[in-house]
């Protein structure tokens, strides 16, 4: 095997490696956001999140990890459809967002005075 052989089967290990690593962390990031719609008692529409970021990040004990984000649609009452988001370091979700529908109401309070 060559230098340049062994180097593309390594740079193919790798691209199969990350593509199976995304879908894990787009796994972990449909069950966060499925479980923070059920806390808030929103709908969690289509069931699904899209990628929004990749980068590297350190994590909390200093280690070099992937962050990704995504993001999410939800709804209250069903006519309506807010923005919520995902941030995973690594496997580990760090931060889910579903505060789009309260910003909004309060926005509308603030108009009506």
């Amino acid at each position: 095997m060559t230098l340049a052989e062994l180097a593309a089967v390594l740079l193919l290990g790798g691209l199969v490696w990350f593509w199976f690593d995304s879908l894990k962390a787009r796994e972990a990031g449909i069950d966060a956001a499925r479980r923070a719609c059920l806390r808030e008692a929103v709908q969690f529409l289509d069931e699904t999140v899209v990628g929004h970021g990749l980068r590297l990040a350190r994590d909390e004990r200093g280690h070099v990890v992937l962050r990704r984000a995504f993001e999410f649609e939800y709804s209250v009452s069903g006519d309506d459809r807010h923005t919520g988001s995902v941030v995973l370091e690594g496997r580990e979700v760090v931060l889910v967002d579903v505060s789009a529908h309260r910003l909004a109401r309060r926005a509308v309070v603030i108009d009506l005075h």
